[in-house]
């Protein structure tokens, strides 16, 4: 169903129509591996399931519609999103990454990619001078996250686009919008090329599902990437498809009440003395907020703060009763992670140490509890 709507209208629609079989409003999981053909090169769209699923059609097209994007490619893992965005790329090839990307970005692109000949500059893409004295003559990727993970910093996506248009820089410009989502934020509609996302963080919300997705309104682009999806087979299968759609379903609803309890609390922990540092772009002392507040529509639901001390750090993360100690974000339940040991363990240590992803920070993933309850389990292990 090509859709035009309002977001919330096109969470629940866009990409969907009823079964014409029977009427189903649900998009049926299309268990199968191949697809029976009426003749010799003749079928109706479909032939053999790594090519086309009807399930990651409909995924696809959903997704695509909520960043306002024409082409949408499902893939195995976020993980595998970004390997596909990486083989699009030839040996010689530099890439520009963010320095405070996921940590399995990094490990990927400085572990595996570099063995095949891409080199790459690692800068604070938020400081756009930095930037520029980053960009080269064989730059042809630029991958950023905004807000970073799980410092929170922002970068300015126009600024970016303006200093490649003003350097006559080619380069794809790729922006991860997992932590901020299509509600919040559209980076499409603010000059990027391409966006991809974990779609196992809030687009799917259940914590339920692995899945990625890389969207564009560039024919090439798309080109590649599903070239990509039939040649290496790193496709999201059917039921993790159905899942993630079952999820877009009240992505609106949830990030309303992600955003709302998430500053409620970040307002809450910054006005304590025991801390730190608060780390939210929603508050007026984010250095970034006026950015924030221009590029976003909400600030979503991560907070991370600095205890100022490693061992109140560990005792307080095993000690919650309705977080709970895990990886992963975006669910409906509340997580409470401690970055410097899990999502960025593979991130040198001097380099954790210079981004503040210290032993003494925490990243909360505020869900959809209600807040007081979250506020007394954070006052009680601020306690312990």
């Amino acid at each position: 169903m090509n859709l035009e709507g309002r977001f919330d209208t096109r969470c629940i629609h866009a990409g969907q129509s009823p079964d014409p079989n029977n009427g189903a409003i649900m998009t049926p999981v299309y268990f199968t591996s191949t697809y029976v053909q009426e003749g010799i090169g003749q079928n109706k769209g479909f032939d053999y399931a790594r090519v086309r699923n009807p399930t990651r059609d409909a995924l696809e097209g959903n997704l695509a519609a909520l960043e306002g994007g024409a082409h949408g490619m499902a893939f195995g893992s976020g993980m595998a999103a970004v390997q596909a965005i990486f083989e699009q790329l030839s040996s010689g090839d530099h890439v520009v990454l963010g320095d405070n990307v996921y940590g399995g970005t990094f490990r990927l692109l400085d572990k595996v990619m570099t063995r095949f000949g891409l080199t790459y500059t690692q800068v604070d893409t938020g400081d756009l001078a930095a930037f520029k004295a980053a960009l080269r003559p064989n730059t042809k990727l630029v991958m950023l996250e905004t807000p970073t993970n799980p410092m929170l910093g922002l970068t300015d996506i126009p600024g970016v686009r303006q200093v490649m248009t003003v350097m006559g820089s080619k380069a794809v410009l790729a922006v991860d919008n997992t932590f901020a989502t299509p509600y919040n934020q559209r980076p499409l509609e603010l000059g990027a090329d391409l966006v991809f996302h974990s779609t196992t963080k809030y687009l799917n919300g259940h914590s339920d599902s692995i899945g990625g997705i890389a969207i564009t309104n560039r024919e090439d682009i798309a080109e590649g990437l599903r070239f990509h999806q039939k040649a290496a087979g790193g496709i999201l299968s059917p039921m993790e498809s159905w899942l993630i759609l079952r999820g877009t379903k009240t992505l609106h609803l949830r990030m309303e009440r992600h955003n709302a309890s998430a500053l409620t609390l970040a307002r809450w922990l910054e006005a304590r003395k025991d801390l730190k540092a608060v780390y939210y772009p929603g508050l007026e002392s984010h250095p970034q907020h006026a950015l924030a507040k221009q590029q976003m529509k909400g600030f979503s639901g991560i907070v991370s703060f600095d205890t100022g001390d490693a061992e109140r750090t560990r005792r307080m993360a095993s000690s919650f009763k309705v977080f709970s100690l895990a990886e992963s974000l975006g669910g409906v339940e509340s997580l409470v992670c401690h970055p410097a040991s899990m999502t960025h363990g593979s991130v040198p240590e001097a380099d954790r140490q210079r981004l503040g992803i210290n032993d003494n920070l925490l990243r909360l993933s505020v869900g959809v509890e209600d807040v007081q309850d979250l506020i007394e389990d954070l006052e009680r292990v601020l306690k312990v």
